[in-house]
């Protein structure tokens, strides 16, 4: 997995590492060019960041969880970092919750950002049996990625991981986003106007910092 790093100081490293996942057919330069290093910058904040090229070749043959742990999230819990954060947008954001799924202990925080949630099937069974409060699982296959992301929402969010969610209210996924709000905290949830786009995007992700990402560590 191709990688770009940002390290608050050269010489050390910052008590947060942020891994931030793209959207289909995103880049780590996208991350570059739109600013969200730079808002990192602005506010001073120690905060060493990895820009993952999670491409949907790897998603969709299933080696992208594999290759995340191996590349980045291994070597992160080994340097000694004591609030390891993934970001993802859109499908990056399904990512995230897939990585929770698998190994809840190693990651502290998962900042989604209209996160791709699964397909019209799976939101409308959840919408058919009144939101996800009263939804169980009729499949537990392992391989219901989308089923097994929502029950672990359901049942073990913000238990090993905590979960935070920024989406816009003209987002396309918009609907399945106020499914998930409605199992978080108010103060986890950030809703600001606009669309599926990187300039949506990069506002929550300046909410996210200026909340404080880096004193959410367990």
């Amino acid at each position: 997995m191709r990688t770009i790093t940002h390290l608050a100081k050269p010489d050390s490293i910052a008590p947060t590492i942020a891994v931030l996942l793209p959207c289909a057919y995103g880049t780590p330069e996208d991350f570059e060019r739109e600013g969200f290093i730079s808002a990192v910058s602005e506010r001073a904040l120690e905060i060493d960041i990895v820009l993952a090229d999670m491409n949907l070749e790897q998603i969709t043959n299933g080696t992208a969880l594999t290759l995340l742990r191996d590349t980045i999230i291994t070597d992160a819990l080994q340097a000694g970092y004591t609030n390891i954060i993934l970001m993802g947008i859109s499908i990056g954001g399904f990512m995230a919750i897939s990585y929770a799924v698998h190994y809840p202990e190693e990651i502290d925080n998962i900042y989604l950002i209209a996160p791709y949630l699964g397909n019209r099937m799976i939101t409308d069974e959840i919408i058919s049996a009144g939101g996800i409060l009263r939804w169980s699982s009729t499949n537990n296959s392992e391989d219901d990625h989308e089923r097994r992301a929502w029950q672990w929402l359901k049942t073990e969010a913000n238990h090993t991981t905590k979960v935070h969610l920024g989406y816009g209210n003209s987002d396309r996924f918009a609907a399945a986003h106020k499914m998930l709000a409605d199992l978080l905290a108010s103060d986890q949830v950030e809703v600001l106007h606009g669309g599926h786009e990187w300039s949506t995007w990069r506002n929550i992700w300046d909410r996210f910092l200026d909340r404080g990402i880096t004193h959410q560590h367990r």
